[in-house]
């Protein structure tokens, strides 16, 4: 099970950013994710976030982007951004993206980067979810209502497993 809030230090969530480009954001991203954990390099993860782009878009739609990539790192990664404006993604539905989760995960770790991506489009996926998450008005209210989420939203054991 995700330990979100160790997945998303405080300083990893932003409310209100403003910027004018996916690559701008991607930078911006990169920057506050290996200000947090100084063991990353801000280039390496930036270049490993547009490597990622170039395969396909990580917007999801519906104003909602989960750029996620594997590097070499030692421990799984997040942040959640809110936008002021919405910036293109590329998205299936062409909407620009407001709401984004960053998703970084060690190259030895595939298990729980796709929990965690589950997870996130788990909550991503209920427009009530993001209705409640755009409407946080700090940093804090947007981590705290992704967290109530994510684990309201949790897959439950495997029923079989709960049976005598």
């Amino acid at each position: 099970m995700i330990e979100w809030n160790s997945l998303l230090p405080t300083g990893c969530v932003r409310s209100g950013v403003t910027t004018t480009s996916r690559k701008a954001l991607l930078e911006a991203i990169a920057d506050l994710l290996a200000n947090a954990h100084p063991d990353i390099s801000a280039r390496e993860l930036f270049n490993a976030l547009v490597e990622r782009e170039h395969l396909g878009s990580t917007g999801l739609g519906e104003g909602v982007a989960v750029p996620h990539c594997r590097m070499k790192c030692s421990q799984l990664m997040g942040a959640l951004l809110s936008l002021t404006r919405p910036v293109n993604f590329d998205a299936p539905d062409g909407e620009p993206v407001d709401l984004l989760f960053i998703l970084v995960a060690p190259q030895d770790e595939p298990s729980a980067h796709l929990e965690a991506l589950a997870s996130v489009a788990q909550v991503f996926g209920d427009p009530a979810e993001r209705a409640r998450l755009r409407s946080a008005s700090s940093a804090e209210a947007l981590k705290r209502r992704f967290v109530a989420a994510a684990q309201e939203l949790a897959p439950l054991p495997d029923a079989r497993e709960a049976m005598p």
